[in-house]
């Protein structure tokens, strides 16, 4: 099964945590997670993700396989809910999809890089500057280098362009 990250980082490359009313994310970008998602006909996502999107109100998904990995949470009505990235690889798949998006929380996107898990990188870069911010990390612990391989590069439309990457298991 194909994986592609998905992340929305600032022109700085901080991981745009978006975390405010006075700073949403920008159109362009969300909407194309929207169109990655209609694509893949699914999307993996962290609990505290997963619950920003649902305090939006109506869910603008439609009918996709959404799956939240959580540690603490063991059961969101309609969601299937694991409790690691293999398990959300492996439901995928045994429901027959052949790409999984990842789509939510710097801690998920670093454990599923921290475990080789990514085939692809969708990086929308959003036209802003941002102070103290998340990551994208290969390993937490010590340093890590990898090459990777770009695709394709878009103009998303209001400053955000969209980088492609292969970046291979390990």
């Amino acid at each position: 099964m194909k994986t592609i990250l998905w992340a929305t980082l600032t022109a700085n490359g901080n991981y745009a945590r978006n975390a405010s009313p006075e700073h949403p994310p920008k159109q362009e970008a969300f909407s194309d997670f929207l169109d990655q998602v209609k694509a893949a006909g699914n999307f993996i996502v962290g609990r505290r993700t997963f619950e920003s999107f649902q305090a939006g109100g109506e869910s603008p998904f439609g009918d996709v396989d959404i799956v939240v990995i959580s540690k603490s949470v063991k059961d969101i009505p309609g969601i299937k809910v694991v409790a690691s990235p293999q398990a959300a690889l492996a439901y995928l798949q045994e429901k027959g999809h052949t790409t999984a998006l990842l789509s939510g929380g710097a801690d998920l996107h670093n454990a599923f890089l921290q475990q080789g898990l990514v085939d692809e990188i969708l990086f929308p870069i959003a036209p802003v500057l941002e102070g103290k911010g998340y990551n994208i990390l290969l390993n937490q612990d010590h340093y890590q280098y990898k090459d990777i391989q770009l695709l394709d590069f878009k103009s998303l439309g209001g400053g955000v362009v969209r980088l492609h990457y292969a970046i291979g298991r390990e």
